[in-house]
């Protein structure tokens, strides 16, 4: 049965549609650009992030169907799976693709990817990970044990993103490119508290929360966005 009310039909069709064409449009743009491996993994990172909102917009409109917990869980691993992409980039121009090379990076994603399936299939399995709010909004809401194990996997791993682009920071002799950095930066911690914040209302999972949070997150994911893209990868080539 499809039910959708007013609220969520604006968080997911506008607010994250707005997301997933920006996303659309940065990774054609970053691959467009060059089609060197580099350019290929920051625009994973953006066709991540829409793959998952796709999906998002596949079961939205149901009520507790079956398929609708295993389609939020494809949603949930991709947008957990995207801070790999820009690990890999910040690994690469720290050392260098001779270093970091494309049998490593191979490795790296199907470590993590492994890692990020084997333990939410596990929560997800145990029924003390997600499942599907009352009516009228239908959210997906977040038990304590998967929201714990979200915030400790999602901000550790943007926190060796942002290690290892401080490090890379550190090396720019460069005002100009100091400058650019900058942004990509502030674009990362844009994106972590957007992630966090999801978290947090699925598990509060109260009405007005979400709203509120729909706004302030459709700024800072779309700001973190193109900060990224700004910083960096308008620079590809």
């Amino acid at each position: 049965m499809i039910i959708l009310n007013l609220t969520r039909f604006f968080i997911v069709y506008i607010a994250q549609g707005l997301v997933f064409l920006i996303c659309v449009f940065l990774a054609f743009k970053t691959i467009r650009r060059d089609r060197k491996r580099l350019n290929l993994i920051f625009g994973l990172f953006y066709i991540c992030i829409a793959f998952g909102l796709f999906v998002n917009f596949i079961y939205a409109p149901f009520e507790d169907a079956p398929f609708v917990l295993y389609l939020n869980f494809i949603t949930n691993y991709s947008l957990f799976l995207c801070p790999i992409f820009i690990l890999i980039f910040n690994l690469i121009l720290l050392k260098s693709e001779k270093v970091i090379t494309p049998k490593k990076q191979a490795i790296i994603i199907g470590v993590y990817g492994a890692i990020m399936f084997g333990t939410f299939f596990l929560l997800f399995g145990a029924n003390t990970g997600v499942e599907i709010g009352a009516a009228p909004t239908f959210s997906p809401v977040w038990f304590p044990p998967f929201y714990i194990y979200a915030m400790i996997a999602f901000n550790l791993a943007w926190a060796v993103v942002i290690y290892l682009a401080v490090q890379i920071y550190r090396k720019f002799e460069d005002e100009q490119l100091k400058k650019k950095w900058k942004f990509w930066v502030i674009g990362i911690l844009e994106l972590l508290l957007f992630g966090d914040g999801n978290f947090t209302m699925n598990l509060l999972n109260i009405a007005e929360l979400r709203t509120l949070w729909g706004i302030i997150g459709l700024i800072l994911v779309i700001s973190g966005s193109y900060l990224l893209y700004y910083g960096v990868g308008k620079q590809l080539s």
